[in-house]
């Protein structure tokens, strides 16, 4: 049981920090989402995996489980959807304002120009019917 757990955890935070290291915003957004799963599963495993056992101590239970992983869980899950809507809305009015959803900043007309040889952006003329951010 421990190995899969751990296993688990392995494969959610390799899958965020991949996703975390994309070039686009959507990909960022699931990997910081895969990156929380794996702490919550981490912090739950904490707490030794128990099955069938009550979280709340009392005199006639002989073993319990320990309910702080529990809480810790609970407390993390309404953080990361907290974090994850101010993401989503960050990278959203990101997009509208710079009109692409490229992390780096450089958009795709700027990235297939170098890629034909036309130097980089800061070399070539400013597109005159692109309109200028404020």
């Amino acid at each position: 049981m421990e190995f899969l757990v751990a296993s688990a955890v392995g494969v959610l935070s390799a899958a965020g920090i991949y996703l975390v290291l994309r070039g686009r915003t959507f990909p960022v957004v699931l990997g910081l989402a895969f990156m929380s799963y794996a702490i919550n599963v981490f912090l739950f495993a904490s707490g030794r995996l128990v099955v069938n056992q009550p979280p709340i101590y009392g005199k006639d239970v002989a073993a319990y489980t320990d309910p702080l992983p529990q809480a810790l869980v609970l407390t993390a899950i309404v953080i990361s959807f907290g974090m994850t809507a101010l993401v989503v809305v960050l990278s959203l009015r990101t997009f509208l304002e710079a009109g692409t959803d490229q992390v780096d900043g450089v958009g795709e007309i700027d990235a297939e120009a170098e890629v034909a040889g036309e130097g980089p952006a800061s070399e070539r003329p400013v597109r005159r019917d692109v309109e200028a951010a404020p």
